[in-house]
């Protein structure tokens, strides 16, 4: 039976792909999700027979895209306003830039418990430079830093788990 973090997982890594539905089948379990044109969001489609929490969490995202679509000229003007933000949300007020995490999973500085961290506060990096491996569901994925720069802070911990989008590191950008 999955649980509700495996099932956010798999919400962001169709998110983070190009493919546009997804169903995974358990002996108890079914879901179905489907990227929805609209919004450009995954809109889940959630099966369970044996799980009742999991019924009224498509509810609760239906009613929150229910409002969209009773007043669309108040939201449509605020949605270009979001995006125009993002590029610059990986920058802070002091004006370091934020590597964040590409996806939800466990955050490992180092490539074994016994060899030296990727990287400490005071290298300098590049943008293909490998910060840190993100585990998720057993596949361990290399971030690079995509900037030039020096690191600042490192802002998790070895072994802690990571939401997307999470900051997991800053860097004073060259």
């Amino acid at each position: 039976m999955l649980k509700v973090q495996e099932i956010r997982e798999l919400i962001k890594l169709l998110d983070s792909t190009s493919i546009s539905e997804l169903t995974y089948e358990e002996k108890d379990c079914k879901i179905k999700l489907r990227k929805g044109a609209l919004y450009s969001t995954v809109q889940p489609e959630v099966v369970v027979q044996a799980v009742p929490q999991q019924a009224p969490a498509v509810p609760v995202q239906t009613a929150a895209v229910a409002p969209k679509n009773e007043a669309p000229t108040p939201e449509v003007k605020e949605e270009p306003a979001k995006v125009e933000e993002k590029p610059s949300a990986n920058i802070d007020a002091e004006g370091l830039h934020k590597i964040v995490s590409p996806m939800v999973g466990t955050f490992y500085a180092a490539p074994a418990p016994d060899e030296p961290p990727y990287v400490k506060v005071g290298d300098k990096i590049n943008p293909d430079t490998i910060v840190c491996i993100v585990e998720a569901m057993k596949l361990f994925n290399e971030i690079e830093a995509e900037v030039k720069g020096e690191i600042v802070e490192v802002l998790v911990n070895n072994g802690q788990l990571v939401e997307y989008g999470q900051p997991l590191f800053l860097v004073k950008p060259e």
